[in-house]
């Protein structure tokens, strides 16, 4: 892999894992809409690194203070404030995408990696879904007032994330939403549950490469898209928190449609 395309391919990763708008996806789409090579495990490694990157330094203190939490109420054998019960919904609310992620992941890949329309249909209707929960959503619900039973659902809808076209901030935003909670509220503990789930897999697909060895030639364009993914994560995420405040995700909505309808139209005419 070249420079750029590791430019690229970071940047897309940062943006699109970060938007409710599917990495998987753009990460398949536009490599085989330009004729690029595969990228492999050494540049999977790379994106997982460089988004849990932008997470970590963006929710340093919010992993701090549940860290502090956690200990705390395992000390006291309590789960009394929201803060103590924190870390425990996270782990909840975690546990459904890594039991999925281990036992259907390749299935996964194998069955839409390949299967560009399948990509493109689920990016429109996971996007409309998107929108219906953004606007009929009651928005009311704050992050202090998350139950076990809901931080289970949006675990399960985060499952989801799996197929290429869902969008693993996307689902579990809609979910939050349908569930009642506000869009920053929704988008907030999307991120925090995404954290142990990408740790998790760059932790996983490190230790693969290490076994096996980064590839000659490999090394400096892993760098390279480890950086563009984490600094567009990071301002992803910085920029998702503050439009979620006062503004609709409509937009993204008609980005997911717009592109996903435009594939389907270019594939089925014989376009592409």
């Amino acid at each position: 892999m070249n420079l750029f395309h590791a430019a690229v391919l970071g940047s897309l990763q940062g943006f699109a894992e970060v938007l409710p708008i599917s990495s998987s996806a753009h990460l398949i789409l536009v490599p085989w809409l330009l004729e690029w090579p595969e990228s492999g495990l050494t540049f999977d490694v790379a994106l997982h690194l460089g988004t849990f990157l932008a997470l970590a330094a963006y929710f340093w203190r919010d992993i701090i203070e549940m860290t502090l939490s956690f200990l705390d109420a395992a000390a006291r054998r309590s789960l009394n404030t929201p803060a103590r019960r924190l870390p425990f919904l996270i782990i909840a609310a975690t546990i459904p995408a890594a039991f999925a992620g281990k036992m259907f992941e390749h299935q996964v890949e194998s069955i839409f990696r390949s299967n560009p329309l399948l990509i493109a249909s689920f990016l429109v209707v996971f996007g409309l879904l998107l929108g219906l929960a953004d606007l009929l959503g009651r928005k009311r619900l704050l992050l202090v007032e998350i139950k076990p039973a809901t931080a289970v659902t949006i675990g399960l809808f985060q499952c989801l994330a799996l197929i290429p076209g869902v969008s693993r901030s996307g689902i579990t935003i809609t979910a939050g939403l349908l569930l009642g909670f506000t869009r920053e509220s929704a988008a907030r503990f999307s991120f925090l549950i995404s954290l142990p789930i990408v740790a998790g897999a760059a932790l996983l697909k490190t230790l693969h490469l290490f076994k096996h060895g980064i590839p000659a030639g490999e090394g400096l364009p892993m760098l390279v898209g480890i950086a563009f993914s984490a600094v567009t994560g990071y301002i992803s995420v910085a920029f998702l928190l503050r439009f979620v405040q006062k503004k609709s995700l409509s937009p993204f909505v008609w980005y997911r449609v717009i592109v996903g309808g435009g594939l389907i139209a270019a594939i089925l005419s014989g376009f592409l």
